[in-house]
C-alpha cells in the first residue's frame, strides 16, 4: 500500500513537473514572438519615417552663364559630400533661347532664366512651368569709357549696348528711359548682343562706348579695362521710380515634374537655400567652382563680383509677391514683355 502510495505521488509530481515546464515554454514562446511583433512594427515605422524621394534620377537643371547660375553651383560639392537630398545634372548656356525648347519638350526639369521670360513661357505652354523661387535680384549697370553720363537724361542721344534682347535688360532698360522722359525707339540707339563677352569685346574697341551690363561682367571688363567706369546703378534707378523689386532671374519647375515629384521639388529648394548661403558666404569656394564649371571665365572675377551679384532663394508668399509686382510693372508698360497677360496663381509652385 506504501510502495503504491508513493508511485501516485511519484507520478503526480512529475505531471506537475511537466505542467510547469510548458506553461514556462509557452511563456517563452509568446514573449518570443511579442518582441517580434513589436520589432517587425518598429521596422515599418522606421521604414515609413525614411521613405525615400520619388524619384531616382539627377535632376535637370539648366542655368545661364551668369549671376543667375551662381547660386546653383554649390550643389555640387553639396551632392559630393553627401549633405545634398538629391543627385544634380547641371548644364549650362550661353542664351535662355537654348534653354526653353529643352524645358517644352521634357529635356530639363528645372531652370533658372529671366523672370519676364518665364511669365511669357507660361502663357506659350499653357501653364506648362511654375516658378519656384527668385534667384537674382538687381545685377544690371550703365558702364562707359570716359565720364559723360552721371544721370539718366544724359543717355539721350547716345548709343548703348547691350545684352538681353526681349528679356530682363531690354525691359528695365526701356522702362526707366521711357519713366525719365526719353523714347528708347526715338531718343537712342540699342544694340542687341547674344551675349555679355560680346558687348564687352565691343567696349574694348570702341572710343566712347555705352553698354548695359550685368555682374559679374562689370567686373571682368573693369578688370581688363581701367578705363571704363561705373556711371549708373540700374537698381538704385529702378528704385526712384519704382516701389517693387527688380527681379533679374528666377528658377522654374516644369508644372508636370512639380505634380510628380512634388517632394523633389521641396527637397530641390532646401538644397538650393544650402547652395545660396554658400554663393554668399564661401566667395573662395564659390568662385572656383565658377571657373571650373564655365558660369564665369576666372574666380578671380567671380570673386571680385558676387558680393554685387544680389543673389538670393526666395521662395513661397514673397517670391509671389515680388515677382507679381515686378511683372505688373512690366505688364503696365508692355504686355508683349510678359506674354501678352499677366500670369495669374498658377504660375507660382507654394507647396505640395
Amino acid at each position: 500500500m506504501k510502495k503504491l502510495v508513493s508511485l501516485l505521488l511519484s507520478a503526480a509530481l512529475m505531471l506537475s513537473l511537466a505542467a510547469c515546464g510548458g506553461s514556462t515554454a509557452g511563456s517563452t514562446a509568446a514573449s518570443s514572438q511579442a518582441a517580434s511583433s513589436e520589432a517587425a512594427s518598429s521596422q515599418a515605422a522606421s521604414s515609413e519615417s525614411t521613405e525615400p524621394l520619388s524619384t531616382t534620377d539627377a535632376v535637370r537643371i539648366a542655368g545661364l552663364k551668369g549671376p543667375t547660375t551662381m547660386g546653383l553651383v554649390n550643389l555640387l560639392p553639396m551632392e559630393e559630400d553627401g549633405s545634398a537630398s538629391l543627385d544634380y545634372d547641371l548644364q549650362l548656356y550661353g542664351t535662355a533661347d537654348e534653354i526653353v525648347p529643352l524645358l517644352t519638350k521634357g529635356e530639363l526639369d528645372m531652370a533658372a532664366i529671366p523672370a519676364n521670360l518665364a511669365a511669357t513661357l507660361y502663357q506659350k505652354t499653357q501653364g506648362g512651368i511654375q516658378v519656384m523661387a527668385v534667384n537674382t535680384l538687381g545685377v544690371l549697370y550703365v558702364v562707359e569709357k570716359g565720364d559723360t553720363i552721371h544721370s539718366v537724361a544724359d543717355l539721350k542721344g547716345r548709343t548703348i549696348l547691350s545684352t538681353g534682347k526681349g528679356t530682363t535688360p531690354e525691359y528695365v532698360l526701356r522702362y526707366i528711359l521711357q519713366q525719365n522722359g526719353i523714347d528708347p525707339d526715338k531718343d537712342v540707339t540699342i544694340e542687341f548682343y547674344s551675349e555679355a563677352t560680346e558687348v564687352t569685346a565691343q567696349m574694348a574697341v570702341a572710343e566712347d562706348a555705352i553698354a548695359v551690363l550685368p555682374q559679374p561682367y562689370v567686373t571682368s571688363a573693369s578688370m581688363q579695362d581701367d578705363t571704363l567706369r561705373v556711371a549708373l546703378d540700374l537698381t538704385e534707378e529702378w528704385d526712384k521710380i519704382c516701389d517693387t523689386q527688380l527681379i533679374t532671374g528666377v528658377t522654374v519647375v516644369r508644372t508636370e515634374y512639380a505634380q510628380e515629384h512634388p517632394d523633389v521639388v521641396a527637397a530641390f529648394l532646401k538644397d538650393y537655400t544650402a547652395s545660396v548661403d554658400a554663393a554668399n558666404n564661401d566667395l573662395d569656394g564659390t568662385a572656383a567652382l565658377c571657373e571650373e564649371q564655365g558660369v564665369v571665365a576666372k574666380a578671380a572675377i567671380a570673386k571680385a563680383a558676387l558680393p554685387n551679384c544680389n543673389i538670393v532663394c526666395v521662395t513661397g508668399d514673397e517670391m509671389q509677391a515680388d515677382v507679381a509686382g515686378y511683372l505688373q510693372v512690366l505688364y503696365d508698360a508692355d504686355p508683349a514683355s510678359v506674354g501678352g497677360a499677366m500670369p495669374d496663381d498658377g504660375f507660382y509652385w507654394m507647396g505640395a
